[in-house]
């Protein structure tokens, strides 16, 4: 699994501390320094039934490029190199398993994890 989070971030600390609660194996990466690439990006927006979600929409960065407007306009292509270029963009922390994404921090699907 890959995880990806913000080091400063509490949300991002709470995922990460349920993960080793669990006893569950993790490749840390900064969505800051080496976030998804857009490759990635593009899978995981596909995987979204609202690509938008995959997005900070809370994000000073979200706000600034005025993307609330935008984003409804934007292909997948367009919003997967948004997302690659600006690691804050991107909603926290991501956990892929190479099938299954959980974006954001859901307690309950994290510890279902420690089941499997």
């Amino acid at each position: 699994m890959i995880f990806w989070c913000y080091e400063k971030c509490s949300t991002c600390k709470k995922a990460q501390k349920k993960l080793d609660e669990c006893h569950i194996a993790y490749e840390w990466r900064s969505i800051v320094s080496n976030p998804p690439s857009k490759e990635e990006l593009l899978t995981f927006l596909k995987l979204q039934k609202e690509p938008r979600k995959l997005f900070n929409t809370s994000g000073k960065k979200y706000r600034e490029y005025g993307l609330k407007d935008k984003l409804s306009q934007m292909s997948l292509e367009e919003m997967a190199d948004l997302l690659a270029g600006d690691g804050m963009l991107i909603k926290r922390p991501l956990l892929w398993d190479g099938q299954q994404l959980l974006v954001g921090y859901q307690e309950t699907a994290y510890a279902s994890l420690g089941d499997q």
